[in-house]
């Protein structure tokens, strides 16, 4: 059984395959007509990812395309307390739906050269940069695990995962690592 063998594997200690769980994150699930939102988000200096799949970062905030009138808005959690009011105050007058979902996510960071080849073992996407561009975000899955994946760099991912899926993500992580790493 995968699952449970995966989760009983360590991380790994050094290899060319870096991930690690990041700090906790501020996190929101936006609801809204883009179209209405863009310009009173813009005036207030908050991102608003407007094309398809793609991210738009705005200093430390980052927001996610998820579909025509969702987004996931990703930030520091030190400046979680400054962010929602300047958040409502943009979207005063806009009908929407904006809850926190600070305590569900987990993110991940996955980076360095074998970046793509460790997330192709649990992602179906195509992970070439021709197919999957710098600024690409969308749901997937990774093996079992439903999860948002949002390349960074061309070597970057940040991968949002349930907390309550982070012990069977990271155990494949680490699982996958050891297949990868070279031989001593």
């Amino acid at each position: 059984m995968p699952e449970a063998i995966a989760t009983r594997i360590p991380p790994p200690r050094a290899s060319g395959l870096g991930w690690r769980t990041l700090d906790p994150q501020s996190c929101w699930s936006l609801r809204v007509e883009l179209a209405a939102a863009a310009g009173p988000m813009a005036t207030a200096g908050l991102p608003l990812a407007l094309a398809a799949c793609r991210a738009a970062t705005r200093g430390e905030w980052a927001a996610l395309w998820l579909g025509p009138d969702e987004q996931l808005l990703v930030g520091m959690n030190s400046s979680h307390a400054q962010f929602e009011p300047r958040l409502a105050g943009a979207l005063a007058g806009i009908a929407h739906a904006l809850v926190d979902v600070s305590h569900r996510q987990a993110a991940i960071e996955i980076a360095g050269p074998d970046a793509t080849r460790l997330l192709a073992l649990g992602c179906p996407l195509d992970l070439h940069l021709s197919q999957a561009p710098v600024g690409l975000c969308t749901r997937t899955v990774f093996a079992k695990a439903e999860v948002v994946l949002w390349r960074q760099e061309a070597d970057r991912f940040q991968l949002q995962a349930w907390r309550s899926f982070l012990p069977y993500v990271t155990g494949l992580l680490a699982l996958g690592s050891q297949e990868l790493a070279p031989q001593a």
